[in-house]
């Protein structure tokens, strides 16, 4: 009952020791409530944790504990603060797979080093954990990399992390749809929010980008092999299998385009002109907002022309716009707003293109000239007049400024200043600005 009496969510804070002589292993587990409001101390939850231990022959170790009982599904089951697991007949020092099947909502916080991350990439027999130690291990590498490129350094980390991903691409008993999730970099947002303070956008944009071409080029082998042989034969199919199949090739074929050179950015144009249906020409069209190459307008212009009519595809290509990572994307999006097929009064399209902008584009949204914050500042301050839900709405996407470092703080700030001291702004645009200044 305590998960409908108390607020907030838990965190498990674990570690695991190994005993080379007696061959066991400890785990310790320690329950973190934070204090909410009305609610400042808290009683430990019972929390059902399902784990594993990894051996060195990449094999799940058959949980026992200390008195010789064995763990039922693996789960275990915590409800004090703080407890301690002992397991028996472990042959080698294992790697622990944490919260499988996520047995609980909780915050999971457990030291891995990269090593162990790798390890679980290629073994670990849980599919999620299996997904969320690449995701780690991905992070764990872009965010040291912003450091270095913050310092002035250069950083050639991620070749471990490509031959990682080889070792999963390599597995045949994998899902393409599954694989394909693999290959996906985690967001530079949720990197932001990972460094979480001092926060330079750009500098994790360019160490995000760094390892995306590290990945393309280590491995374009498999990645062509993956595209070609993953062409469709007959009709079009909607079904999960060939959704899954359609998804690989396309993250393949941004890979390659990111990692190579002008070979595989003309089959990114190829693919564009053969596409078939939507879901490929839209993963071509994605890519090429992000190069400068004559074909990326030619082939912006020939979407435009196909789908002109149809407002839900027309949202799309505006979006995919106004998040291109190319210098010049702010003085693009103000021309956007200027569309014969835009207009600040439909709240699909200011979405589509100023809150695209915003929310999704954050190496240009958060420029450290504060370009980025006066353009969506005089947006908002233009919409309040007519549609203040919008403009709140808006307004929402510098909830983030803290985490900023200090220039585009200031510049933040500045701006969300411009827009509290607005006369006669409406109640809805005041409150989440008035909230978000603090």
């Amino acid at each position: 009952m305590l998960w409908y009496e108390q607020a907030g969510t838990p965190e498990l804070v674990c570690s695991l020791d190994y005993d080379r002589r007696k061959k066991a292993a400890q785990l310790s587990v320690h329950q973190i409530c934070p204090p909410t409001p009305g609610q400042p101390k808290k009683k430990p939850m019972h929390i059902p944790l399902a784990c594993g231990l990894i051996s060195a022959n990449g094999g799940d170790v058959d949980l026992t504990r200390a008195n010789g009982e064995p763990v039922t599904g693996g789960v275990l089951e915590i409800r004090d603060r703080s407890e301690t697991f002992r397991f028996e007949n472990v042959p080698s020092k294992p790697v622990p797979s944490l919260l499988r099947g996520f047995s609980a909502p909780v915050r999971l916080a457990v030291s891995q080093s990269d090593r162990d991350l790798e390890f679980l990439m290629a073994n670990d027999s849980d599919p999620f954990n299996r997904w969320q130690a690449s995701q780690a291990y991905a992070t764990s590498i872009i965010i040291q990399m912003t450091d270095a490129y913050r310092r002035g350094k250069a950083s050639r980390k991620g070749a471990p992390f490509a031959n990682a991903l080889a070792t999963v691409l390599a597995d045949g008993k994998l899902e393409p749809a599954y694989l394909a999730e693999f290959l996906k970099l985690p967001s530079e947002a949720d990197i932001a929010r990972e460094i979480a303070s001092n926060v330079d956008p750009a500098a994790i944009h360019k160490a995000r980008a760094s390892l995306r071409r590290r990945v393309g080029a280590d491995l374009r082998g498999q990645l062509i092999e993956i595209y070609q042989s993953g062409a469709a034969r007959g009709r079009y199919s909607p079904t999960a299998k060939q959704a899954g199949k359609r998804g690989l090739r396309n993250i393949s074929l941004a890979l390659l385009a990111f990692g190579g050179g002008d070979e595989d950015v003309d089959r990114v144009v190829r693919h564009y002109w053969r596409g078939k249906n939507m879901t490929d020409q839209i993963a071509a069209l994605s890519i090429l907002t992000h190069l400068r190459i004559p074909e990326r307008e030619t082939v912006l212009e020939d979407f435009y022309d196909r789908w002109r009519d149809d407002h839900l595809v027309l949202d799309k290509w505006f979006a995919l716009q106004a998040t291109s990572s190319l210098p010049g994307t702010l003085d693009e999006v103000r021309k956007l707003t200027g569309h014969p097929r835009f207009s600040m009064k439909t709240p699909n399209k200011v979405r589509a293109v100023i809150g695209a902008f915003a929310g999704s584009n954050p190496l240009h949204f958060n420029s450290p000239d504060g370009k980025g914050y006066e353009f969506l500042a005089q947006s908002i301050l233009e919409l309040d007049g007519f549609n203040p839900q919008i403009a709140a709405r808006l307004a929402a996407e510098f909830k983030s400024w803290r985490m900023l470092e200090p220039n585009r703080q200031r510049l933040a700030k500045k701006a969300l200043g411009r827009i509290a001291a607005q006369k006669g702004l409406s109640k809805d645009t005041t409150e989440i600005v008035t909230k978000t200044l603090g």
